[in-house]
C-alpha cells in the first residue's frame, strides 16, 4: 500500500516517521518554506525536514490547485495519511486515493473539532482527552472513528508537552490502524453528531489576561493552554508581562483584580482575579529574561521582596 503523507508543524513528525518505517511512504504533501526568525529567512516546516532527511519526494504547494493535484496524481498512491495539514481536501483531490484518507486528531471526537483541541482541552479543564484516527470526509473532522487512544489529565499539562504526547500516541495509532486497513479488518463508527463540539484557531489576542473577567482557576489554565504560544500575558506599567507558571492558590480574592496583593515565601507572587487569588511563579518581563518569582519581585524597580504590593497589573 503506497501512503501519501500530509503534515507540516512538529506535531506531524512522529506520524511521518512511524508510517516510514513500516509502510511504502511515496511522498510528503507539506506547506512551503516560510520566512521565519528575527532574520526572516526562509524555513523549511518540520516535516518538510524529516522529509528530506529520509530522502522522500516533496510536494510543498501554496494550493492545491490544478498542478499540484496533477503532481499528486503522478505519485500513484493508494492513501492519504494526514497529520495537522491545515488544508479542508475538495472531493476531487479525495478522489485521487482508491483507498480514501485518514487523519490523526488530537481529541477524543466528537469532542473538540476544529484547529486546536489540545488548548481546548486544558482550558475545558477535562480529565482526558487522546487521539482519534478517522476517515477524511468533506466536512471538517465530521468522519467515522477508525481508532481511539484516551490520554488522562491531571491539571498540570501545557499545551506543549501535551502536544509531544499526543503526537507519540497518535503516530503509534496510525501504524495501528494502517496495518488493520491494509488487511481489511478496519472497523468504523459514526461520530454522534449531537455530542460534537468546537474549537477555534488560537489566535495572539486569546492570552491576553482580563483580571476583572477571569478567575482564579480559568488564568491558571491559560497559562498552561497557551504555553508555548502566545502565553498567557497582561500589562504591567505599559509593557507585556507573561505568566509562564501559575496556580490558584484560592478561592478568594484578597484584593483588587490585578493588583498584586503580596509575595508569599510559599506561594510566589500572589494576584488576586475576579475571583480567587493566582500564585505566579515564573515570569518574563517584555524585553527581559524569564525569571523565577523571587528574582523578578526583588529585581524589579529596585526594590526588595514586597515591595511588588500594591502594583497594578492591566
Amino acid at each position: 500500500m503506497r501512503v501519501l503523507f500530509a503534515g507540516t508543524p512538529g506535531f506531524a513528525v512522529p506520524s511521518l516517521a512511524a508510517l516510514a518505517d513500516r509502510f511504502e511512504v511515496c511522498g510528503v504533501l507539506t506547506a512551503p518554506d516560510r520566512p521565519a526568525g528575527r532574520g526572516r529567512r526562509l524555513t523549511s516546516a518540520p516535516v518538510r525536514q524529516e522529509a528530506d532527511r529520509r530522502g522522500l519526494p516533496v510536494i510543498a504547494p501554496e494550493r492545491l490547485d490544478d498542478a499540484a493535484m496533477r503532481e499528486v496524481a503522478g505519485l500513484r498512491a493508494d492513501l492519504l495519511a494526514v497529520a495537522a495539514y491545515g488544508v479542508i481536501f475538495t472531493q476531487r483531490f479525495l478522489d485521487l486515493f482508491a483507498r480514501g484518507a485518514v487523519n490523526v486528531h488530537p481529541s477524543l471526537l466528537p469532542r473538540f473539532r476544529g484547529a486546536a483541541p489540545i488548548p481546548a482541552a486544558i482550558l475545558a479543564g477535562d480529565r482526558q482527552t487522546g487521539v482519534t484516527i478517522q476517515r477524511v470526509v468533506r466536512r471538517m473532522d465530521a468522519g467515522p472513528i477508525m481508532g481511539r487512544r484516551v490520554h488522562p489529565l491531571d491539571g498540570t499539562e501545557t499545551a506543549g508537552r501535551l502536544s509531544e504526547a499526543l503526537a507519540a500516541a497518535g503516530a503509534e495509532l496510525l501504524v495501528e490502524v494502517l496495518a488493520r486497513l491494509a488487511g481489511g479488518v478496519v472497523e468504523e463508527a459514526a461520530q454522534v453528531e449531537e455530542q460534537a463540539t468546537y474549537c477555534a484557531k488560537v489566535s495572539a489576542a486569546d492570552g491576553r489576561i482580563d483580571w476583572r473577567g477571569h478567575d482564579a482557576a480559568a488564568v491558571e489554565r491559560m497559562v498552561r493552554a497557551y504555553d508555548p504560544w502566545p502565553r498567557a500575558h497582561c500589562r504591567l506599567g505599559g509593557r507585556r508581562l507573561n505568566l509562564l507558571a501559575a496556580r490558584a492558590v484560592s478561592d478568594r480574592s484578597d484584593g483588587p483584580p490585578g493588583q498584586v496583593a503580596c509575595v508569599d515565601g510559599d506561594r510566589g507572587i500572589l494576584i488576586p482575579a475576579a475571583r480567587g487569588t493566582l500564585g505566579v511563579t515564573e515570569l518574563q518581563l517584555e524585553g527581559r529574561r524569564a525569571m523565577d518569582w523571587k528574582s523578578f519581585a526583588n529585581g524589579y524597580g529596585g526594590l526588595a521582596g514586597g515591595g511588588l504590593a500594591g502594583v497594578r497589573l492591566t
